[in-house]
């Protein structure tokens, strides 16, 4: 188990958001198969379509490369797919260009059947939603504080990297009260076919995720951890035990888990949980808590 602001969970690996579609079936699924909380696909105000395939581009040394487009059914819609749950941790993603857009998808929400909200402040490849919010530091706070008046659950913030130093977007967050920092989304990214010389994905750029930028993410949650205090979730390249065990030492609380379902299936969960747990016994941490940030300086 562990536990992050109010947030507690039974098993500290998540299913990162945009992964597996919605539904409370799969979800269901995810969580007797050792996801400790599932997060949603990011949710705007109304519908949207995304972008045309190709959308995905899988890469040689296990990564991929998404521009999905952030597809999906609009706030109101998931609002009612989950109107009835109370069995699985459910952390509601959300994406806007606006305070108002995260306040009007938030009133949409009973929060009972809502662990906490996740704002997604840092799509790399969707104008006017993604990382142009993240890069505006007043905007983060103005939006985070807006969610934070509007919720009574936890609101976390997801941050990437752009053009904006990403520790400076969280301390916007911290400053208008965010009860967590999600690190980090996927990195700008894009692939070409030789052979037709054309972008390989529709919308020529994506979001590169998987092991390729592990070492990366890695270096964020200990960064933010080390310069703030604020629960991080560590998200990014975790394909292992190994690979969430250095999150959690880094200074991670829980873990996402995202492209390793496409390369592993759902199974990777409890490979995760199953070899934290020996790990723990084999280095004598009672806790998940007593792991966090235990990374030793040379």
């Amino acid at each position: 188990a562990t536990n992050f602001g109010s947030i507690s969970l039974e098993k500290p690996a998540m299913l990162a958001s945009g992964i597996l579609g919605i539904s409370m079936e799969i979800f269901k699924r995810l969580n007797k198969s050792g996801a400790g909380a599932v997060v949603s696909k990011s949710l705007s105000t109304k519908p949207w379509q995304g972008y045309h395939n190709p959308t995905f581009v899988g890469l040689d040394n296990g990564g991929w490369i998404n521009a999905v487009g952030l597809s999906n059914p609009g706030a109101a819609e998931f609002a009612g797919i989950i109107k009835d749950n109370k069995e699985v941790p459910v952390i509601v993603s959300m994406v806007g260009s606006d305070p108002s857009d995260f306040t009007e998808m938030i009133g949409k929400f009973d929060d009972g059947n809502v662990t906490a909200y996740e704002l997604n402040l840092s799509c790399p490849h969707v104008a006017k939603v993604g990382l142009e919010v993240g890069d505006d530091p007043e905007l983060v706070t103005e939006i985070t504080a807006a969610a934070k008046a509007a919720s009574s659950v936890p609101v976390l913030v997801k941050v990437g990297l752009g053009s904006t130093n990403y520790l400076t977007t969280v301390k916007a967050a911290i400053d208008a009260k965010a009860d967590a920092i999600t690190a980090i989304n996927t990195i700008r990214a894009m692939a070409i076919d030789v052979e037709s010389k054309k972008p390989v994905l529709s919308n020529v750029f994506g979001g590169l995720s998987g092991s390729p930028i592990k070492p990366i993410a890695l270096r964020c949650v200990h960064e933010i951890s080390e310069k703030f205090n604020i629960p991080v979730i560590g998200c990014g390249g975790i394909t292992s035990w190994e690979d969430a065990a250095e999150f959690i030492l880094a200074g991670a609380s829980a873990v996402q888990i995202g492209s390793a379902i496409g390369n592993n299936g759902v199974g990777v969960f409890e490979k995760i949980n199953d070899g934290l747990e020996k790990y723990m016994d084999r280095k004598g941490f009672k806790s998940i808590t007593d792991m966090v940030g235990q990374v030793e300086k040379s």
